[in-house]
């Protein structure tokens, strides 16, 4: 493949199990040429060894770390190794659909977009319910003057047979790091990504730096791409799940976006406090009552399983795995990472 303008980066989201599918997709599915950097953050050895052998027969480079990574800090090793004017970072659990990003790439042609995003859909079968199609990310003031966070994702759950034929190019400010097209010029100005948002909200923080950079986010329905969470999960799969949503992740990253973008601390973050653990009881906990429970559902049962047993319990759990990862890797750093990463990015925040 000669001259890419494009490097695709895919980063571990949530889980292991659907890498195979998901690299298989992308190049099935990508026509033009383009470099691939797999990051691979201490995946089981099964993984590992098909990852390993993918690279022999593709030819793409392959980072390994024997520790699991958040989403940020596996993205900058990858853009580390980056020289094309383009990359698109991507999950390593989506479906990518013919000609995703040849189409991402003619939008940014077309509009000078510094950000592309896809119709990006979510579960199986593919392709065929929205999750996110643009919307909206930026700060408000209230009338007292406080600063507020505007967040929405359009079309959300609607089904795409009946939005797409209305949908067109659009600009937009909000795009998801489950597939996103990025002109790679612009880390010249804003340095690597905010290691300081461990998990949540880092797709928030860095289109806003964006736009408040210059730059412009593009919303291209002619690419379509569907990202499968997976439920129930592998055993393989759970310690990393339960890392990469933890609460004390979580946390921080909410604490770093209100004050990195000096935020009133009103109800959306209240009701972020609120929800703490959702997906881990939705992905991990639900399941395994609804085998105990054989099937049957009882509403009363459930919510003393779930909220009498095995959340205060996995709660235990949480802290435990967050707090032994914290001591032996939050501090480390990586070889492999560039020097830019050692300091959190700094951002300078607009006033009202």
């Amino acid at each position: 493949m000669t001259n890419p303008q494009v490097t695709i980066v895919v980063a571990p989201r949530e889980r292991f199990s659907y890498a195979r599918q998901s690299l298989e997709s992308i190049y099935a599915n990508t026509c033009i040429p383009f470099e691939l950097i797999y990051v691979d953050g201490n995946s089981p050895t099964e993984v590992q060894r098909y990852l390993e052998a993918a690279a022999q027969e593709k030819g793409f480079q392959l980072i390994r770390t024997d520790y699991y990574l958040f989403p940020n800090r596996a993205r900058n090793l990858g853009l580390a190794r980056v020289n094309t004017k383009y990359v698109a970072f991507v999950d390593n659990d989506v479906i990518v659909s013919p000609g995703w990003l040849e189409v991402l790439i003619q939008c940014a042609e077309e509009t000078g977009a510094t950000v592309v995003g896809p119709l990006m859909c979510h579960e199986e079968p593919v392709h065929e319910v929205v999750h996110c199609a643009g919307g909206e990310a930026r700060v408000v003031c209230d009338a007292t003057g406080r600063r507020r966070l505007r967040e929405k994702m359009y079309k959300q759950g609607h089904q795409v047979v009946d939005v797409r034929p209305k949908m067109q190019r659009t600009q937009t400010e909000l795009c998801e790091f489950h597939c996103m097209l990025v002109r790679a010029q612009i880390f010249e100005q804003l340095g690597f990504f905010d290691e300081l948002m461990l998990n949540s909200k880092e797709h928030l923080d860095f289109c806003m730096s964006v736009i408040q950079a210059g730059g412009t986010v593009y919303f291209e329905p002619s690419s379509i791409i569907t990202y499968v969470p997976g439920q129930p999960l592998k055993p393989t799969d759970l310690h990393f799940y339960m890392l990469r949503w933890s609460d004390a992740w979580e946390l921080a990253s909410l604490s770093r976006l209100r004050e990195k973008w000096q935020l009133a601390e009103d109800s959306y973050f209240q009701h972020k406090y609120k929800a703490l653990g959702w997906r881990r009881r939705n992905t991990i906990l639900l399941p395994l009552i609804d085998r105990l429970t054989l099937g049957i559902k009882n509403q009363s049962l459930e919510k003393i399983l779930m909220y009498g047993l095995f959340a205060p319990l996995e709660a235990l759990l949480n802290r435990y795995l967050t707090a032994s990862y914290a001591r032996r890797h939050l501090k480390q750093k990586n070889t492999q990472a560039a020097p830019a990463l050692e300091e959190p990015i700094a951002t300078a925040t607009p006033r009202c």
